[in-house]
C-alpha cells in the first residue's frame, strides 16, 4: 500500500473508531505512521494506535493485558484508556486507546531508561499474562519472507547471514537471568510523563527471555552507530549495574539484533523511499563489514 493510501486509510479508521467509542477525532494529530498509525486526539488526552497488520490482534490483546498488569504493580508505563473494550477491529485494522502521557514528545534520559529496566526485570510475571518466549529467529524468518523487490543476491546474502547467526546464537551462554523483557528497550520507548517521571511505552513486545535482550539496543546505539554519547551510555551502565559489552556474547547478540532491525526496515521499502535508501545502505555495510556510523534511526 502506498504511503498516501496508508495514511488515508488510517484517518478513516480513526474516525470510525472514535465514533463508536464516543471520542471526537476533530483536530487529531498524526504522530507516526509505521507499523502503527499513532494519533493524538485534540478533544481529550487520548492516544489512538492503529495497527497496520490486521493479524496483530493477539499481540495487542497481550499488550493491553500487560498494561493493566503494570498498572496493578504501580509500574510507570503507558496506561490503556479505561472504560473501553479493546483491542477493537475497525476497517480491517486493530485499534487500541491509551492515555496521553503529555502533549509534547520528550524522551527520557538513558539513566532513567536503565532504572525502568532494572525495576521491570525485578517483577514476578503471573502465568495468566500468557507471555510468549522470545524467538528472534521466528521474527527474522517472517521478515525474510516479507521482503519484496530486493535483488536475488541480497536475499541470498541475508538468508545465509540469518542461518550463520542462528548457529552462533545457539551457542551463547547468557549470564543474566531469564524473565520478563520489554523487547524493544531503547530510549525512543521511554517518554517523560507530564508528572515529570519517565515511563515505558510500546508494550507490544513484552515476552520472556534473557535480560541481555533489553540492554543490547542501548549498547549498539552507542558502540556501533554513535547515537549515544559515552557519558550517556556510562550513565545507563551505572544505573542498570551491568556492562553488556564486557560479556563475550555481546558481538553475536548485537549482530542478531542488527539483522532484525535491517530486515524490519526492508519490509517497508516498497512504500517508503527513505526506508529503501537506508535498507540498501545497511545491507552494503553488512556485506562489507563497513562502518555503521552513517546509519540513520528509523
Amino acid at each position: 500500500m502506498a504511503s498516501g493510501c496508508a495514511e488515508e486509510a488510517a484517518w478513516a479508521v480513526l474516525t470510525e473508531a472514535c465514533r463508536v467509542v464516543g471520542l471526537d477525532p476533530a483536530g487529531a494529530a498524526l504522530l507516526r505512521l509505521g507499523s502503527n498509525g499513532v494519533f493524538r486526539l485534540a478533544s481529550s488526552p487520548v492516544i489512538v494506535r492503529i495497527a497496520q497488520n490486521p493479524e496483530s490482534a493477539g499481540e495487542l490483546e497481550r499488550a493491553v493485558r500487560v498494561a493493566r498488569w503494570l498498572a496493578t504493580e504501580d509500574f510507570p508505563a503507558a496506561r490503556v484508556l479505561p472504560g473501553v473494550r479493546q483491542p477493537a477491529a475497525f476497517g480491517g485494522r486493530v485499534v487500541t486507546f491509551w492515555e496521553n502521557a503529555q502533549d509534547r514528545v520528550e524522551y527520557a534520559r538513558l539513566d532513567e531508561l536503565a532504572d525502568l529496566l532494572q525495576r521491570l526485570h525485578r517483577l514476578e510475571v503471573p502465568e495468566t499474562l500468557g507471555l510468549p518466549y522470545f524467538d528472534p529467529f521466528a521474527r527474522i524468518r517472517d521478515a525474510l519472507r516479507a521482503l519484496d523487490g530486493i535483488a536475488d543476491d541480497d536475499r541470498q546474502f541475508l538468508d545465509q547471514r540469518a542461518a550463520k547467526l542462528q548457529e552462533e546464537y545457539g551457542r551463547l551462554d547468557f549470564v543474566l537471568p531469564s524473565g520478563v523483557i520489554h523487547g524493544d528497550a531503547n530510549v525512543g520507548n521511554a517518554l517523560r510523563h507530564r508528572n515529570g517521571h519517565a515511563i515505558l511505552i510500546d508494550l507490544d513486545g513484552f515476552s520472556l527471555a534473557p535480560r541481555e535482550w533489553d540492554l543490547v539496543l542501548t549498547a549498539m546505539y552507542y558502540e556501533r552507530y554513535g547515537w549515544h554519547t559515552k557519558a550517556e551510555y556510562e550513565s545507563f551502565v551505572h544505573h542498570y549495574g551491568f556492562e553488556l559489552m564486557n560479556w563475550p556474547g555481546y558481538p553475536a547478540l548485537a549482530d542478531v539484533r542488527e539483522l532484525m532491525m535491517t530486515l524490519w526496515l526492508g519490509t517497508r521499502t516498497s512504500n517508503d523511499p527513505k526506508a529503501a535508501e537506508e535498507f540498501a545502505r545497511r545491507v552494503r555495510a553488512l556485506r562489507d563489514g563497513g562502518s555503521r556510523r552513517d546509519w540513520q534511526p528509523f
